[in-house]
């Protein structure tokens, strides 16, 4: 199963969001040399989303009692 992927604040990639932060990720473009280098964005705290998905839809009044299996 992959994460959810969202936009790095600094360099606006698009990095997957792994226990709330983004994960470490290499900054846009070309490496110079052989030193390995990450975003500044790397393991910031992802923001929380305007509205958390929902498993069981929300436009349907809650129902009292069993319901029919067929």
């Amino acid at each position: 199963m992959s994460s959810p992927r969202r936009a790095c604040p600094v360099c606006t990639r698009q990095i997957a969001v792994v226990g709330g932060r983004f994960a470490r990720h290499d900054p846009p473009g070309r490496r110079s040399g052989l030193d390995l280098v990450s975003c500044p964005g790397s393991r910031r705290i992802a923001p929380l989303l305007a509205a958390e998905p929902s498993l069981f839809p929300t436009d349907q009044p809650p129902t009292t009692g069993q319901q029919a299996l067929f």
